[in-house]
């Protein structure tokens, strides 16, 4: 007997790769003749490796474009880079080595591990926002926005190092410091671009027409926070400056008591009288040293001082006093708030600390006259302390649903006092970043101070290569030969230095999927009127508020701009209808959730050397050892020969600690003994390491410690590398893990037994196929039938669960079918040649969207065209996923109490007769008659459920 060739995926997978690209396999071509289908992942940083985050979100994904290129769609699933980014700024700093090389050199690895998934990857149509045919067009976008009027310039407060003279995004600063050289940030205000995406706030809060997940919609929705009220204007005492507020809460405006201003308000300097200005500056100098989201978290203690001076309030002529705080920003609403401590918890905070006025003005219906507030009361109640409304219901609704609010808003109109007006959390966008690695935005200042936008035909405004990277300001501001450019008449002027938000890169680029070598336009109107919309667009949640917000904004921006109206009169021309098709990005959007780190034990160590003052073994030895032998300590025995001593004492006395190491950094190891104790170990340079499993010299690095779950980052040392589990288990069986090992929409932690299971899948698959049909050319007519009903179940069950992004059942319900087949080898004779090659064929193109290397190979195995890849998907039939026989299910009153075997297809009458003859049932009626009979068919499709028959007595 010869042996059967075993299943080698490496060899198989590189192969069928290399034959695919060959091929052109996965080309996307414009072809009217067939429906489309948009499919997109998010494009990845190219920090360096992927990552198995990166495979959790593509490879599922592109199982799907699969499924849906068998289903007979013209499918394109491209791929790119988002390659603009502060990592490669700080590569360069710190490594000195130009950001173009750093990120050229990571988009070139990733590029080959992208291509290991084995995806659908249509490379032709490759775009990375670096690149200057890429960025060129990013110019063009922000050209045309600003001259639209959808950019412009203004002030922002923004995060400034004065060390390094530039601006910091919040994650670079760490408690007020610059995270990188320890020096205070302070909060400054500069000039920046914005694109004035509020134009649109009502337009994001509609989701017509698009099917994304309702956690997504909420949090763009709270993001955006439309907010219904009024515009209110108070005045100070003296000078009678306005200062004008937003409040949802009109009906409140009687129990204002005082007044804050943000300390960059421009109010602040002209009110402060003279004894109060050296303790106001105090204040704002200490605010201008915290972030925003460090003066806006909710658990922060609320601070503020008293500026000295006093506002009328307009509804009651009242005298009250202003104060600043750091929780007012002033680039959120108008900078100024009134403040109704009585009503509101932040308010009634700040008063209570610095001792103010708590007025009540809403009484709720169970309170008496002498009404007064322990907290600040939100509710409904009747309107106090109130002049002309006293008495009036304020029902707790927001904006107009709310009577009082209502009347409030129309009286303040009408006496001059205010008007109703919506606010929005939202801002503009603000995309001004002052580094070097992104798209320069393309404007120059002229000798007399205007600012115009560079020719089309001078785009893009190109990076110069010969940059500084000091770590100091922005290098483009240094480089002589990018500032100084000529303006539209030939004459001297500066050019812009700052650079685009890289977000303003990811915010178009499936457009530029569409046509990336496309030197006349941003993409090709034809490509855009076949492919566009996106129709499914998978990837984090995390994106919600930013990179899927931004997206949105943009498409609308374009559409306005009329950048569609070719692409729309050809879609028309070849029958498709272009309404709505340019409002929106994506028409579909799922995210998957998060792979996290594995729990891991470290090493368990015995540690030899010197201890220095008690606190720290300095080691010369380290032993890597049992876990029993670490923790199998006697506490009262002493031996030289293990290091176990009984007391903390005699343990430093050996100058020897044994246990788990917990952490590591570096030659730092902390480990845990029996008894939970925490000791520090230096290893010194010298040390002689001794890791059994490890052969050859070994070194500090391969100490491992332990791993708890949570998420993956390489400071953690729990990074799965795909690389490594490609080069263990293939391709297949990775991209088979990551979509039966986890609920796709959840994630989970990494297990590196559990991808064993569909490693013995597909080898099981493999030992199947390869093993041939059976030599009988029939088979018995039962087993053959219960293997076509098993076949067109998996069918049903597979093309549904792809549908729907249901991953893991989709491969345990393939798992199931191999399952059957191998019980079906068992018994020979049983399943024909023509019934077993059908079922294989069947297996191995619903296999195919998940191990496309495997089912491509065994697919050319058993003799079928190339390729497998180029197939249908198969047609379920409900007939042959019919069960010929099933259980009914005998109740009484809701309850079980007898089954019996019936027809899959038993009508009502036959049912009911089949259940009274049960013993069950006739214990129920215990010679009696019943009140009613029901009978509940069952299902055979979906959600499957038995047939049953309830006796109600």
């Amino acid at each position: 007997m010869t042996q059967r060739e075993r299943y080698n995926p490496q060899a198989i997978e590189s192969k069928w790769q290399a034959r695919w690209d060959n091929d052109e396999l996965y080309r996307s071509k414009v072809d009217w003749s067939k429906p489309k289908y948009y499919a997109l992942t998010m494009l990845p940083y190219p920090s360096g490796d992927l990552h198995i985050g990166h495979w959790f979100a593509m490879t599922p994904s592109d199982a799907r474009a699969r499924f849906k290129r068998m289903q007979g769609f013209n499918v394109l699933f491209p791929m790119g880079f988002d390659a603009f980014g502060l990592p490669a700024e700080n590569a360069a700093v710190q490594r000195g080595i130009h950001p173009a090389k750093w990120t050229h050199a990571n988009m070139e690895r990733m590029r080959k591990q992208l291509r290991s998934m084995g995806a659908m990857f249509d490379w032709e149509r490759e775009a990375a926002s670096c690149e200057p045919e890429y960025y060129k067009w990013t110019q063009w976008f922000f050209k045309k926005f600003y001259e639209s009027g959808l950019a412009y310039r203004s002030e922002a407060l923004v995060n400034w190092s004065p060390t390094l003279q530039t601006v910091l995004a919040n994650e670079q600063v760490i408690d007020g410091k610059d995270e990188r050289t320890g020096q205070p940030v302070i909060q400054k205000m500069l000039t920046q671009w914005f694109f004035r995406m509020t134009k649109y706030a009502d337009e994001l809060l509609l989701y017509t027409n698009i099917d994304w997940p309702e956690p997504i919609r909420m949090m763009q929705s709270n993001w955006i926070g439309r907010s219904e009220g009024a515009r209110v204007v108070f005045h100070t005492e003296t000078g009678n400056h306005p200062i004008e507020i937003f409040t949802t809460r009109p009906d409140t405006l009687w129990g204002a008591t005082f007044m804050v201003l943000a300390p960059e308000h421009d109010l602040v300097k002209q009110i402060v009288p003279a004894e109060h200005q050296e303790a106001v500056q105090a204040y704002i100098d200490a605010a201008a040293r915290q972030t925003e989201l460090e003066r806006t978290s909710d658990d922060r203690d609320k601070t503020g001082v008293f500026t000295g001076a006093y506002a009328i309030n307009p509804v009651n002529g009242e005298r009250i006093p202003i104060w600043i705080a750091d929780y007012v920003l002033i680039t959120y609403g108008t900078g100024a708030i009134m403040a109704v401590p009585a009503h509101d918890e932040r308010d009634f905070a700040f008063a209570r600390k610095y001792g103010l006025e708590i007025r009540p003005v809403i009484r709720p219906d169970d309170a008496g006259d002498d009404f007064c507030v322990d907290a600040a009361y939100s509710g409904a109640g009747q309107m106090i302390n109130s002049g002309r409304f006293d008495g009036t219901f304020s029902n707790g609704d927001k904006g107009r649903k709310n009577g009082a609010i209502s009347a409030v808003i129309d009286w303040i109109s009408g006496q001059g006092y205010g008007r109703e007006a919506i606010n929005y959390r939202l801002r503009d966008w603000l995309i001004s970043r002052q580094r070097y690695w992104g798209a320069p935005i393309p404007m120059v200042y002229r000798a007399d101070g205007s600012v115009e936008p560079v020719a089309d035909q001078d785009l893009p405004a190109q990076l110069p290569d010969d940059v500084v990277m000091s770590g100091i300001g922005n290098p483009l501001a240094n480089h002589e030969g990018f500032v100084n450019a000529k303006d539209s008449s030939g004459q001297p002027a500066r050019r812009e230095t700052d650079t685009m938000d890289t977000f303003m890169c990811s915010s178009w680029y499936w457009f530029r999927y569409l046509s990336p070598k496309k030197s006349d336009a941003a993409f090709d109107a034809e490509e855009a009127a076949y492919w566009l919309p996106v129709d499914v667009y998978t990837g984090g949640a995390e994106h919600a508020t930013m990179h899927l917000l931004y997206a949105r904004f943009f498409t609308k921006s374009m559409r306005d701009l009329g950048m569609f109206e070719e692409a729309a009169d050809i879609m028309q021309a070849h029958g498709r209808d272009p309404q709505a098709a340019f409002d929106e990005p994506f028409m579909l959007l799922r995210n998957q959730g998060q792979i996290l780190g594995e729990e891991r034990e470290g090493h368990y160590i015995r540690a030899h050397g010197q201890w220095d003052s008690n606190t720290k073994l300095f080691a010369d030895q380290v032993n890597v050892i049992s876990k029993e032998e670490a923790l199998d300590v006697d506490p009262v025995a002493l031996s030289h020969i293990t290091g176990e001593f009984a007391s903390v004492a005699e343990e430093q006395m050996s100058g020897s600690v044994m246990g788990e190491i917990v952490k590591r950094t570096e030659n730092i190891v902390t480990v845990r003994d029996s008894k939970g104790e925490l000791k520090t170990v230096e290893v010194r340079a010298n040390a002689e390491i001794n890791i059994p499993d490890i052969p050859g010299e070994n070194t500090v690095n391969q100490l491992k410690h332990h791993l708890e779950i949570q998420r993956m980052s390489k400071s953690k040392g729990n990074v799965v590398n795909p690389d490594d589990w490609v080069n263990k288990v293939g391709a297949d069986t990775v991209r088979a893990y990551l979509m039966f090992g986890f609920d796709w929409t959840k994630g989970g932690p990494w297990d590196s037994q559990g991808i064993e299971g569909p490693a013995r899948w597909l080898r099981d698959v493999w030992d199947i196929v390869t093993a041939g049909a059976p030599a009988n050319a029939q088979g018995e007519a039962d087993a053959e039938r219960a293997l076509e009903r098993r076949v067109h179940q998996t069918i049903y069950k597979v093309g549904t669960d792809l549908e729907n992004f249901s991953f893991n059942t989709t491969v345990a319900a393939l798992m199931t079918l191999k399952n059957d087949l191998k019980t079906a080898l068992r018994e020979p004779g049983k399943i024909g040649a023509a019934a077993w090659t059908d079922a294989v064929k069947t297996m191995l193109l619903l296999m195919a969207p998940i191990t496309p290397h495997i089912a491509e190979e065994l697919w050319e195995r058993i003799g079928q065209p190339y390729s497998v890849h180029l197939q249908a998907f198969p047609i379920y039939d409900a007939a042959k996923a019919a069960d010929d026989m099933t259980t009914l299910i005998v109740m009484k009153n809701g309850k079980p109490v007898d089954r019996v075997d019936v027809s899959a297809n038993i009508g009502e009458q036959e049912a009911i007769a089949a259940a009274m003859e049960t013993n069950g049932a006739k214990r129920a009626l215990n010679g009696g008659q019943p009140k009613r009979v029901i009978f509940v068919p069952g299902r055979n499709e979906g959600q499957k459920s038995e047939p049953k028959v309830n006796i109600v007595v």
